[in-house]
């Protein structure tokens, strides 16, 4: 491995706040396959989509035991409904954009050009990779400290808030709880292929931006705006 792409991946581990012993097993975490096909400089597949399949299997049981010891008053569909809520594609890509991760993705070139480095799914995919790495590396106790760590901030949330109405509703419920008020969405742009775009929007409350937020759908991109919205919303009313 080369000496840069080895102090790329220190950084990306003290971002982690965990010390990786074999930075090989990240590095593949890391690299896309279109990278791979396109490199050839390893005698056997070095990418992400096996370690992808034990990091999801991972996280499905680091979730699932949590909420079961955790949640005992909610039943066998609501534990289905927030474990999806928390492990679904827009989470995941929200938990991967928090740690820079496309940052640290090889890409063939033409992932890279059409977007890929920011696409939802690709970036949700790697985060569950990483999580695969650090499970071989450092063992089950670590990653599930790292992740329900990382998703605390989603639990605590959906602990005040529940999760059975979407973003959208709950963003407008809680500024018009006071009144009428101007809560409108606007459309910023898409980047990638026909096939497989990501969108961004903006919520604003009159003329202020309240919220930002990306989704493979025009819809998708309203809810995650709005989710960021009643993020800062609560953080501000706690100072």
């Amino acid at each position: 491995m080369q000496e840069k792409r080895t102090q790329q991946l220190q950084s990306f581990c003290q971002g982690l706040g965990i010390h990786m012993h074999d930075l090989e097993l990240l590095d593949m975490a890391l690299t896309h396959t279109s990278y791979a096909h396109e490199a050839k400089q390893y005698p056997k597949p070095h990418h992400n989509e096996r370690i992808e399949f034990l990091g999801d299997s991972v996280l499905s049981v680091i979730v699932s035991t949590y909420m079961y010891k955790n949640f005992p008053d909610l039943a066998e569909g609501q534990l289905t409904k927030l474990r999806a809520y928390l492990v679904c594609e827009g989470s995941l890509y929200e938990y991967a954009k928090k740690i820079h991760l496309g940052d640290y993705l090889q890409l063939g070139k033409g992932e890279e050009l059409s977007g890929g480095r920011e696409r939802p799914s690709i970036l949700a995919d790697a985060f569950e990779s990483v999580l695969g790495a650090i499970y071989l590396d450092q063992g089950f106790a670590v990653v599930q400290a790292y992740l329900l760590g990382m998703m605390q901030p989603e639990i605590d949330f959906i602990c005040r808030h529940g999760i059975f109405n979407d973003y959208k509703t709950r963003l407008q419920e809680y500024l018009q709880r006071d009144g009428d008020v101007d809560i409108h969405y606007v459309l910023l742009g898409s980047t990638g292929p026909e096939h497989n775009k990501v969108f961004t929007s903006q919520v604003m409350l009159g003329n202020t931006v309240i919220g930002e937020g990306s989704g493979r759908t025009k819809k998708d991109s309203e809810q995650h705006a709005a989710k960021q919205a009643l993020a800062q919303l609560h953080v501000r009313n706690q100072e």
